[in-house]
């Protein structure tokens, strides 16, 4: 799966059990500064809560040169479409359209199926922008959480 020009060279493969604990560490990096902002970071629970809802099943790990930079896990939502979750990256490669690349290859097999997808960002996450960026819109939020959704088919609201 490679990419535009701006960003790396990268694939994706199944998530295996062994990547528990990377995906669990990146996880605790990636969203440190936003649940520290919120009053909400403990360190033991923001690993937990991933080991907890891992999926083999439904998580692909990002590779850039073969090496782990990241992970994203689809799976069918409860109000039906798809739930992202668990879409991180290793900091050193956020910023150079690896993200955009990485959602543009889930978002086209969602819009290939037909569905909607789903997700939760912390809210005042710059996460939200790269969302927003590719057709999804709020549907809920609370103190914590924004919740966006974005229907099948929608096109970028601007270029990614």
């Amino acid at each position: 799966m490679n990419s535009p020009a701006d960003a790396p060279a990268w694939t994706l493969r199944t998530a295996e059990a062994a990547d528990v604990e990377p995906v669990a560490e990146l996880r605790a990096v990636v969203m440190r500064p936003d649940l520290e902002r919120l009053g909400r970071y403990d360190e033991d629970r923001v690993r937990r809560r991933l080991r907890d809802s891992f999926s083999t099943r439904y998580t692909s790990i990002v590779l850039v040169d073969g090496e782990f930079a990241g992970c994203v896990t689809v799976r069918p939502a409860e109000q039906g479409g798809r739930l992202l979750e668990h879409f991180y990256l290793a900091p050193h490669h956020q910023g150079r359209g690896l993200g955009s690349a990485v959602l543009r290859t889930v978002l086209a097999a969602a819009d290939a199926a037909g569905e909607p997808v789903r997700l939760d960002v912390l809210r005042g996450s710059a996460a939200r922008r790269l969302y927003e960026r590719h057709g999804f819109a709020l549907e809920s939020e609370d103190p914590v959480d924004v919740r966006l959704v974005r229907p099948a088919g929608s096109r970028e609201a601007t270029a990614a």
